[in-house]
């Protein structure tokens, strides 16, 4: 990250948290909706099939960085998919380099290609090991791994979503991660159970089985890319939600924090750390704030 982006990043935060100020600094655009998996756990794939537009996209970037946002990621469906007269994911990362903004990141399953050396992050889903993720994902690990062999380029953090199915393998995945010369980290999410995948939630137990397993990753140096000082907020659930400084944009449609703020309840149910994470940050917390410093930097 350039000086002049922290700087202006830090200022932000400051400006925010002494005048409890709304404005987001992080935007997601929804590319598509199209996806060649139907992982058991998702709930916002090929439903409307469509593949947005580059002009549409465009205007809805450009959007952003007039109010403020810098921080940009490109979502899907599967988000490499996505194509329009020939322009592809690259063209949309340059685009947003173009228009200004500091960091551009990407979230993909991984089975198209990870070598996009243009992107600051590529959040690549992987569930477990190769008998479980298959059984979350479909027979796709393969493919996947060979993807991962072959991208050397790339600033790849592993993105793995919490659930009843995989969460015995998540020390293994970290190990995984951390032994793997073309991954640079990992990130932890707990299933958010939208409708339909309510069966994938945690108990509470084993919730705290989960934040234990990441606390002991990070004091054994795994290379995780989640905040140790916000983990027993998770678990006792007394963090400020929606998260204003976060907004999430589908065909010009916004949503604050992300999509689950209109499923009634469910954002009690929240899994994404990140959004803790920004939650506390924002509001001040000065364990929070010292930790972004040590881990965010170490890894963007």
């Amino acid at each position: 990250m350039k000086l002049g982006h922290f700087f202006s990043l830090s200022w932000f935060g400051i400006k925010t948290i002494l005048f409890k100020q709304k404005k987001p600094i992080l935007g997601t655009i929804i590319l598509t909706d199209h996806c060649n998996l139907s992982c058991k756990h998702c709930a916002v794939n090929n439903i409307n099939n469509e593949m947005y537009s580059y002009e549409s996209i465009v205007k809805e970037m450009k959007n952003f960085y007039k109010e403020g946002i810098r921080i940009l990621f490109f979502c899907g469906g599967e988000t490499l998919l996505w194509e329009d007269n020939g322009k592809d994911i690259k063209d949309l990362i340059i685009k947003a380099r173009e228009i200004g903004f500091y960091i551009v990141n990407v979230v993909t399953n991984g089975t198209i290609t990870l070598d996009i050396k243009e992107a600051d992050i590529i959040f690549l889903s992987l569930d477990g090991l190769k008998d479980t993720h298959n059984l979350i994902r479909g027979d796709t690990y393969d493919t996947i791994m060979k993807n991962l062999n072959e991208a050397n380029n790339s600033n790849i953090c592993v993105y793995l979503a919490v659930n009843k199915l995989n969460y015995k393998e998540i020390e293994k995945v970290g190990k995984l991660s951390k032994n793997h010369p073309n991954i640079n980290s990992i990130s932890f999410n707990l299933h958010t159970p939208y409708k339909g995948t309510e069966y994938l939630a945690l108990t509470k137990g084993e919730k705290r089985e989960v934040i234990g397993k990441i606390k002991k990753m990070i004091k054994d140096n795994i290379p995780v890319f989640n905040l140790n000082s916000t983990l027993d907020n998770y678990l006792e659930n007394n963090w400020k939600r929606p998260c204003n400084q976060c907004i999430v944009s589908e065909d010009n449609k916004r949503y604050v924090c992300g999509r689950c703020v209109e499923e009634e309840g469910l954002c009690e149910e929240c899994g994404y750390l990140f959004a803790v994470e920004f939650s506390l940050l924002f509001n001040g917390n000065i364990k929070v704030i010292i930790d972004v410093l040590k881990t965010y930097l170490k890894y963007i």
